[in-house]
């Protein structure tokens, strides 16, 4: 099998959007109406949840797999319908002319359309089923339409999003994401309670929003998870036993029944966090943004909150513009870190 840096082309730096690469789109219904399919969870099993395409979901579909008629640099490599939206991965083999932002603009184009005369359709019947016919001489004698009536609220309102990928492993990350979309969504209906967003949860003298097991609050015993930077410098210079057993040290904490506390920043704070994950320890995640209305756990955390093994934290509001974590915002999740382990 093919290494996945020699099969696929990555993007070279000052060519997103026109050159060769993989582009994650997402489009949203942003009523988030299930007009695209309908959730299947048989047997109540999110393990073999499946969407149900709607009649507009599968004109979406096929006018997606259009986009290369017009565009026969794009390639299609994956896509999930949802009930409210739809994500698709484009492969661009070689460089556009106008970029990929003209494609996904002249799909969104086509979306919209259908998406009216779906508006247009439903409109239509929901007058005539109260018996107001635009046909009916007795109702309408001039045969002269009521404009006002046909006014509706078109469906694909906003442009899809559109995120290019840069990074080795993003893509296979981003292909598990896609497929699972399905099972975290009927895991989400099957358990509301872990996924609700709760807000002003009050811990010691802060209050915090929160996702995930509230009761984990109750275990009294905790550990902070912080690699400090100075055992990173210093395994890098060939001294890695005191990072080693520092690391070592958390697993053992957690075997041993504590809960886990950390923002896990740093890649050694990631692997510790992997570990605790795959051996199904407790853990309290302070995250560095705050929970939007329609928030999910990352791929990696899901499945640990749907257990009930996990609580993330949020001391901040909601920043839809936020992508990176600041220094000083580093600091401050750590700090509250050891606040939280010393109650």
């Amino acid at each position: 099998m093919e290494n996945e840096p020699d099969r696929w082309h990555w993007q070279k730096h000052g060519t997103a959007w026109k050159g060769i690469g993989i582009y994650h789109v997402t489009m949203v219904i942003p009523s988030r109406e299930p007009l695209l399919g309908s959730l299947v969870i048989p047997e109540n099993d999110p393990a073999q949840a499946r969407v149900e395409s709607t009649e507009l979901g599968k004109q979406i579909i096929s006018i997606m797999f259009k986009i290369s008629d017009f565009h026969p640099e794009i390639r299609t490599l994956q896509y999930c319908l949802m009930p409210d939206h739809l994500h698709t991965i484009l492969y661009v083999t070689h460089s556009m002319p106008k970029g990929i932002m003209t494609a996904v603009r002249g799909f969104w184009q086509g979306a919209k359309k259908i998406g009216r005369q779906y508006s247009l359709s439903i409109h239509t019947n929901n007058i005539r089923g109260n018996g107001q016919n635009d046909d009916d001489n007795e109702n309408n004698p001039n045969g002269i339409r009521d404009k006002q009536k046909l006014d509706v609220d078109p469906v694909f309102t906003a442009m899809p999003f559109v995120r290019p990928m840069s990074r080795r492993g993003q893509l296979q990350t981003m292909f598990r994401y896609i497929r699972m979309n399905p099972q975290r969504l009927a895991t989400k209906r099957l358990r509301p309670g872990f996924f609700r967003v709760q807000r002003d949860i009050e811990i010691g003298d802060r209050t915090y929003d929160a996702v995930g097991n509230i009761a984990i609050l109750m275990e009294k015993q905790r550990y902070t998870v912080h690699v400090r930077r100075a055992m990173v410098e210093a395994a890098a210079h060939g001294e890695d036993k005191p990072l080693r057993d520092y690391m070592n040290g958390c697993v053992v904490a957690a075997r041993n029944g504590a809960v886990m506390v950390s923002p896990f920043i740093s890649p050694k704070e990631k692997e510790v966090l992997n570990v605790l994950i795959n051996e199904q320890h407790l853990v309290i995640y302070l995250a560095d943004n705050g929970f939007g209305e329609y928030y999910k756990p990352s791929d990696a955390l899901f499945d640990s909150v749907a257990a009930g093994r996990m609580l993330i934290l949020s001391p901040h509001s909601y920043d839809a513009k936020k992508r990176h974590i600041t220094r000083n915002e580093c600091v401050m999740l750590n700090n509250l870190a050891e606040e939280i382990t010393c109650l």
